[in-house]
């Protein structure tokens, strides 16, 4: 099975994003997990054990622009997971970390 964390950070303020509501489902919308940034801007782990398949984050940044952000990623191996956010006030990007 494979796991999940995720890392969320505020580029324009140079500092983690701290109390960021971060919701985990699968793509046909069943809710895995719930969780909240820490003050680190980090959820790990979140969901347990996951199998093979196509997943959503949602991030409720609260945002002027963007007040939420969903990634869509997939998972085909067992093995860890990561996926941050680099929020900023009017854009974001995300990769697969390590």
């Amino acid at each position: 099975m494979a796991t999940l964390s995720t890392h969320v950070l505020d580029t324009a303020a140079g500092r983690p994003a701290v109390g960021v509501p971060v919701a985990l489902s699968k793509v046909d919308g069943e809710l895995l997990a719930e969780a909240t940034t820490d003050d680190d801007g980090r959820v790990a782990p979140i969901g347990g054990d996951l199998e093979p398949g196509d997943y959503r984050l949602r991030f409720e940044t609260g945002g002027p622009f963007y007040p939420e952000v969903v990634v869509t990623f997939r998972i085909t191996a067992d093995e860890h997971h990561h996926v941050p956010l680099l929020l900023s006030p009017h854009g974001y990007t995300t990769y697969r970390g390590s």
